[in-house]
Formats: structure tokens, sequence, C-alpha cells
């Protein structure tokens, strides 16, 4: 296995661990990324994951030598034939199984219904840079670096970063990081709000994981809805945002952890929720 995938209370854990190929993704290690992100999201005690990598590799994209010939050789066979590429699917769909595993892999097009934490041990390039934009809160070691090298190699950040990107960071940070597909310092991604903070790498891991046992502690209906509302804006006009929201608000107080928080804070205890993960 190249894809660990481990259960912490609340959390799940999901560690890439090619430290040989500096990460690289070969099929099998996104088949597998994959297969964990279904695990997590279907798990009905997981409410938060935490994604990383082992000693000083995190995702470095996929392995040049095995998996970008494959890709390539699909898209001429599409240019050739006059086919389209498919389009992303439904999130749901995508997590249930139906999409691509590479697809879900990269997070891309995908409403992810739980948190994650990315906890960047190394090089966070290229497809694992793609994989970072799907995640929600991002802590780094202080020797990371992120890119998406893509058009210094003659190839396509084709993994939903051309979309997400300027949509997280400042469009002329976004462009600098596409266009001239270089690195930039931990220090860099900070300053350009591409992650929160940057932390020792032997406190990284304990950090990302106190983060989601932090998120895991609340009401997992709340959480989801409050991400899932989030995600909804970015996707539609602001009218039909703010429609989603009253949606989204209503199966809230609709609910029992709606109740149960309230009294538990004027009990002064510890509040029992019985909600779980919102699905779109």
């Amino acid at each position: 296995m190249t894809v660990h995938y481990q259960e912490r209370g609340h959390v799940a854990l999901i560690t890439i661990d090619r430290p040989e190929r500096r990460g690289a993704m070969n099929l099998e290690s996104y088949q597998q990324l994959a297969e964990g992100w279904r695990t997590a999201a279907a798990a009905p005690t997981v409410r938060a994951v935490v994604i990383t990598g082992v000693g000083d590799s995190y995702c470095a994209g996929a392995d040049l030598k095995e998996f970008i010939p494959m890709v390539a050789e699909g898209a001429r066979d599409r240019a050739e034939k006059g086919e389209k590429p498919e389009a992303a699917p439904a999130s749901d769909d995508a997590i249930e199984g139906s999409s691509s595993d590479l697809t879900l892999a990269v997070l891309r097009g995908v409403d992810y219904p739980k948190p994650i934490v990315a906890a960047v041990n190394g090089p966070c390039v290229a497809s694992g840079m793609e994989m970072l934009l799907g995640t929600d809160l991002r802590i780094a070691s202080p020797d990371a670096v992120f890119g998406l090298p893509e058009v210094k190699r003659g190839l396509f950040a084709s993994g939903g970063s051309t979309v997400r990107l300027p949509r997280q960071i400042p469009y002329v940070h976004a462009m600098d990081i596409l266009l001239t597909g270089r690195h930039i310092t931990a220090q860099e991604a900070m300053q350009f709000g591409l992650i929160n903070r940057i932390v020792e790498k032997a406190e990284l891991l304990d950090t990302a994981m106190e983060i989601a046992h932090a998120i895991a502690a609340n009401s997992p209906g709340a959480v989801s809805a409050t991400k899932l509302s989030v995600l909804d804006g970015f996707k539609t006009g602001i009218t039909q945002a703010y429609a989603r929201e009253l949606e989204h608000g209503d199966k809230v107080f609709s609910a029992p952890d709606a109740i149960e928080g309230p009294k538990a804070f004027l009990e002064k205890r510890e509040p029992r929720w019985t909600g779980v993960s919102q699905s779109v």
C-alpha cells in the first residue's frame, strides 16, 4: 500500500507513503487515495480528515515515467476521435464511486462533505497542489514548497487548478504560479493566503490532528452544512447562494443537535451530538 488510512477517534488520517518517489503518484496510488476519500466520507463516526505524507515527502504529483504517458495517450485518442473529455460528475456521485479515481483523488469537482486539514510536510506540486486546493485548512512545514510546473513540461494543470486557484488567492498570485511554473516557498504560500500557517515539521501532524479534533468536537451536521454552504457560494450567483444558505440552515435548525447544543451550554457540559455529516 502506498496510501494508508486509519481512524483516530472522529478523525480519519490519510497518509501518502511514496518517499522513494518524493510522493509522486502512479495509477495505483491515485486509486488508493480515492478509496481513502470514499472511506472517510462514508464512515459515520468520522467528522474530519487529515491528509499528509511520510518523512520529507508530501505529494509531488503524477509519476512522469508511468502516469503522464498514459494521460497523454488518452488525450490524443480523444482528439483523433473528436471526443470531448467527460465533465466533472455530481459531487455525491464522485464520492460514491461513479467518477474516475483520478478525479476524486485530487478532489476535482467534488463537494467533499467533511472538513479536510492538509499537513504539508514536503513538496506539494502538480496534482499534489491541485489536491491541496480541495482541502479546507492547510498547514505546512518551513521547507515545504508549492507549485504547478505543468507549463514547464508542456503539460496542463487539468486537476482543477485553473478554476480553483484564482478563486482562492488573488488573481496576480494565481497567475504567477500558473504561468511561470515556479515553486513558491511556505512563507510565500502563507503571504498569498494559500496556507493558514507554518509549523515545525516535528509538530506538524500533531498540530493538524489538533485542528481536526477541534472541528470534530462540533456538531457534525452544522459543520458539514457550513462547509457545503460556502462551496455552494462559489458555484452559483449570490441570490441562489443565499437561498441555498437558508436551505442548509433549515436542516441544521430542525435537527436534534440544535436543541442539544444550547442545552449543553446552559447546563455547562459537553454536548452529546447525534447528528451526522450532511451530503449534497
